[in-house]
């Protein structure tokens, strides 16, 4: 692992480019080197302030990545960065672009959520923004473009969510063979006070490889993870949308079986009407039988024969 020099710092914050592996591995170097806390914040300003207006997003996300993971190790960057962040928050929301001003304020919903910072802190960072003040508060907002994201999400098709949760079973958190050698990595890697019984250069160099590799090992498992946290996030809003699909067909078919319940009742009552009709019909099998028709009138010969007499 470098050594730690102001020089050094800066020169990996001027390499730092906009990937996760980047941000993610000069991130672990800052942490193994947080009793320098202070140095560091004030360079990552002064680097940020004069980084060009597209960069300046991919230093919070640096910043972002030390204060959640370094919180775990100790408090030192949690209060450097305390006294920094609202003038890094104006001077990446000044002239910023919209996509801008969304990272940022992605930023203060995720340490809403994962208590990086006290509420009023994180009230003040959002005000740094110059959002108006009908703007819905930050620990709400995610919440509320999440929500506006699955009502608009187009629903899937059933055989991609199925194939979208199946790959999740070779997903990061499920890789055994990588867990394992983050498992067996050296103490000498994970405790700074053993560096102490480095006593030649040879051990120290040889120290050093496998320091970087396991920081090489780690941004990359951690990327790993990350990206299938967005894929979790992402299937969790297909299923969402597929869910309230179903709904909507079940509601529709709801709708067409009380419409098909209404045209049955008045079936059953035209039946209803008619049989009673019919039982009122006389019944012509009971009337006198009429088949042979009346006698025949006589003819004028019987008349005449009839009144001769």
């Amino acid at each position: 692992m470098t050594s730690f020099s102001t020089s050094t710092l800066e020169k990996k914050l001027s390499d730092l480019s906009n990937t996760q592996h980047s941000v993610q591995t000069l991130s672990l170097w800052l942490i193994h080197h947080r009793k320098h806390a202070k140095a560091v914040v004030q360079a990552w300003y002064k680097e940020l302030s004069k980084a060009r207006q597209s960069k300046r997003l991919t230093f919070m996300y640096l910043a972002n990545d030390v204060l959640q993971n370094g919180k775990r190790k100790g408090t030192e960057f949690l209060n450097e960065f305390k006294q920094i962040l609202p003038s890094a928050f104006q001077t990446c929301a000044q002239g910023g672009r919209v996509d801008d001003i969304k990272g940022l304020e992605r930023l203060i919903s995720i340490w809403t959520e994962r208590n990086v910072y006290d509420a009023s802190f994180l009230v003040k960072l959002h005000k740094c923004l110059g959002q108006e003040s009908d703007s819905p508060p930050p620990e709400k907002k995610q919440k509320l473009d999440d929500e506006k994201q699955a009502s608009t999400m187009e629903p899937p098709d059933p055989e991609d969510l199925i194939k979208a949760l199946m790959e999740l079973e070779n997903s990061a958190s499920q890789d055994a063979v990588v867990r394992e050698k983050i498992a067996n990595l050296p103490a000498e890697v994970q405790d700074v006070s053993l560096l102490e019984k480095i006593e030649d250069k040879e051990t120290g160099d040889r120290l050093s490889k496998i320091v970087d590799e396991a920081c090489l090992l780690l941004a990359d498992y951690n990327g790993r993870l990350a990206a299938e946290l967005e894929d979790r996030a992402t299937i969790s809003k297909m299923l969402a949308a597929f869910i309230q699909l179903q709904r909507d067909k079940l509601a529709e078919s709801e709708k067409k079986l009380e419409e098909y319940k209404a045209k049955q009742e008045k079936v059953q009552l035209v039946r209803q009407e008619l049989k009673s009709h019919l039982e009122n019909l006389p019944d012509l099998s009971k009337l006198p039988d009429v088949g042979g028709g009346l006698a025949p009138l006589p003819s004028a010969g019987d008349l005449f024969s009839s009144g001769h007499r």
